[in-house]
């Protein structure tokens, strides 16, 4: 399976939230992405593997 890259509206549906908070991320370095001209890409797996590093450490 190919792992294709998607767009900013694509990646804020579907982690469901604004492409304001996406552009914030980005911005900021926070989130995985890559830059193509004034467009932002983003492969799904790569937000996966962040998003997963997001959770909070309950063994704390």
């Amino acid at each position: 399976m190919t792992d294709k890259w998607l767009t900013i509206d694509q990646i804020a549906d579907y982690l469901q939230v604004s492409k304001e908070k996406i552009y914030k991320l980005c911005q900021k370095g926070k989130m995985p992405a890559s830059k193509f001209g004034s467009q932002w890409r983003f492969k799904r797996s790569e937000v996966d593997k962040w998003l997963k590093k997001q959770r909070p450490n309950k063994n704390k």
